[in-house]
């Protein structure tokens, strides 16, 4: 006797795009270009192109499973290549242009990258780079008929009258690498299940709160991450998306206005540049915007603070290229109605809860065998696991750790006793001071709330005495006084006296790294030679 069974309907990302052009068609994508131009097409449209896409590389011979590599920026044909890659069995691999030329060389051969789709801003890479890649065969500009064929030009000549590659759902669909901080990038290989799986939790309120009704500028570029799976999401929900080429903060400031921004997505610096931009033009936020999601590094609680009192409601979430990359988001509690402004501040400022699909754990810095208590207050090595996180690296061996499938994230975390996540450093980070643990993090988003502070970092220095001490490098908001002592005051009242910095050095700026996270490697480089005074 038959009991009954559900149909058998794959998941594959190429379900998103069917759904956003049947049911949300005539919703706008709208691209700015990086000389001031723009494009507004539809999800009909992106969806007409990329099956065009599709039929162009199955000629050009791209078969199931074969790497199609795009350097560029975020823009509709951009997200047109999502789909279109894809959509032959091909799996989409987003370079980010902002790395090393060693980098750019290792990624795109480690790939074994087939086709190179770029935006024309980019020509110089591609022509220095073309002597070291050796597996590309097809070069095509998104915005230009300079060295490279027309993306417009080379899909001309199909119909968009086809249906996308069949297969598994475990299939590959995209392939990021981690900007590699030390040794080589490491490639994350996504397949169309766990993408369709963490697209669909991506929409839910605590994360994007994604619907039809939402106006989205992803400032974070499409490169970075899957671009947090908003292509995905976006089109899952039909939201329309308002795409930057370029990050300046007038730029988008202009766009948020005059598109009605309703939600939007970047990492810390980018929200610090935007809200720069807002005083420095006597402006206030614009009253469309009424969700930020931050990622990427820990999020100041002085910027928290000033999005939240200006009716903004912030998600501010931690994950990583390895988790696709949702991992946590600060949603409201139950009981967040009856919490005090500060307090709400307070649980908005440490990374938040994991949604289903995300199981965590703290394990001891010493014994990795230890798994913590969730009461606050240990600290530990911070592991994930779940559908969208990576068992193993692209091209790796299997080893002793896909057993368990406990992923080791690098950070050091505490985790609540509601299941509140709240990351105090990098395991490679972390400053052991007289044989104590300092959180740099603590200390940095401490020192960003004293007036004057536009950015901090805070590195572990050789001490003589004590291993190592804290010295804290900040950059000034422009025309703002600050000296140490006044600083060292603030943190006093934020931090234990035994954390204090022994030092305060003023620069013009902080390095960072190709995906705007502040490069403490860089810094440590810098600093290596310090000397503290007797």
């Amino acid at each position: 006797m038959h009991l009954g069974a559900m149909q058998d309907w794959s998941l594959r990302v190429t379900r998103f795009i069917d759904h956003a052009a049947r049911e949300h068609g005539s919703r706008e994508i709208v691209s700015r270009w990086a000389d001031g131009t723009e494009s507004r097409t539809t999800w009909a449209g992106i969806r007409h192109d990329a099956m065009r896409m599709a039929q162009k590389l199955a000629k050009l011979g791209i078969k199931p499973g074969d790497r199609v590599a795009t350097l560029a920026m975020n823009h509709h044909r951009h997200l047109v290549t999502w789909y279109g890659a894809v959509g032959v069995g091909g799996v989409l691999h987003t370079i980010n242009p902002r790395l090393f030329d060693d980098q750019l060389d290792y990624i795109a051969n480690h790939a074994e990258d087939r086709v190179m789709l770029f935006d024309a801003v980019f020509a110089p890479i591609i022509e220095r780079m073309k002597p070291r890649w050796k597996t590309i065969e097809h070069y095509i500009c998104f915005d230009s008929s300079g060295p490279a064929e027309h993306f417009e030009d080379w899909i001309a000549t199909e119909d968009g009258q086809g249906e996308w590659a069949d297969g598994d759902e475990r299939d590959p669909c995209m392939l990021c690498y981690t900007s590699g901080t030390t040794g080589n990038p490491k490639g994350v290989l996504y397949e169309h299940r766990s993408t369709v799986l963490h697209a669909m939790i991506g929409m839910t309120p605590p994360l994007f709160s994604v619907d039809c009704r939402t106006v989205m500028l992803p400032i974070v570029p499409m490169f970075h991450a899957a671009s947090w799976g908003l292509p995905w999401a976006g089109a899952a929900a039909g939201a329309k998306f308002v795409y930057s080429a370029v990050n300046d903060p007038a730029v988008l400031a202009e766009l948020m206005e005059r598109e009605a921004v309703t939600t939007s997505a970047g990492v810390p610096t980018v929200w610090l540049g935007l809200l720069q931009h807002f005083d420095t033009a006597g402006k206030d936020i614009p009253e469309s915007l009424k969700t930020v999601v931050c990622g990427g590094s820990a999020m100041p609680r002085a910027m928290i603070e000033r999005l939240m009192r200006s009716g903004i409601r912030v998600s501010h979430a931690w994950g990583m290229t390895e988790t696709s990359p949702i991992g946590t988001s600060s949603a409201e509690t139950w009981n967040w109605d009856d919490l005090s402004f500060d307090e709400q501040v307070s649980i908005k400022a440490m990374q938040g809860r994991a949604p289903f699909g995300v199981e965590l754990r703290c394990v001891d810095l010493g014994d990795y065998s230890k798994v913590l208590p969730r009461d606050g207050k240990t600290s530990g090595a911070l592991q994930v696991r779940g559908p969208w996180v990576v068992k193993r690296y692209f091209k790796a061996e299997a080893d002793a750790t896909d057993a368990d499938q406990w992923f080791d994230t690098g950070d050091v975390a505490v985790i609540h006793p509601d299941g509140t996540l709240q990351l105090t450093d990098r395991t490679k980070d972390v400053i052991k001071s007289g044989g104590e643990w300092i959180s740099s993090v603590e200390l940095e988003n401490a020192a960003v709330g004293f007036p004057g502070v536009a950015e901090a970092a805070a590195i572990g220095v050789y001490h003589p005495r004590w291993d190592e001490r804290p010295l804290l490098v900040v950059v000034k908001k422009p025309g703002a006084e600050v000296c140490q002592d006044a600083l060292r005051e603030h943190l006093a009242g934020h931090v234990a006296k035994w954390w204090l910095p022994d030092a305060v050095v003023f620069v013009d700026e902080i390095p960072h790294t190709g995906t705007g996270k502040i490069s403490k490697k860089d810094l440590r480089d810098q600093f290596r030679d310090w000397k503290w005074s007797a």
